[in-house]
């Protein structure tokens, strides 16, 4: 597998502790979530982004594979 676009929204606002795990991701705020975005390499990523998830106690809402390739702007969330 090769690198590909992830969005993660998660359940409520992110504190700085918890944002600096994503190091490498784009983060965006929303009143009722918040919204991680980026290229996450291959299967092994997602999986240890996932535990990491898990172990922040974050509640993810959604995890969805992006469009198009790591890298491309076709792979950025949509505009709410």
């Amino acid at each position: 597998m090769e690198a590909a676009n992830y969005e993660i929204r998660i359940k409520g606002r992110v504190n700085d502790f918890q944002l600096s795990a994503f190091e490498g991701l784009d983060v965006t705020t929303e009143p009722v979530e918040t919204i991680v975005y980026g290229p996450l390499a291959d299967q092994e990523a997602v999986h240890r982004l996932l535990i990491r998830l898990e172990s922040l106690g974050l509640e993810v809402v959604e995890f969805r594979r992006l469009p198009g390739q790591a890298g491309d702007p076709g792979g950025a969330p949509p505009s709410p």
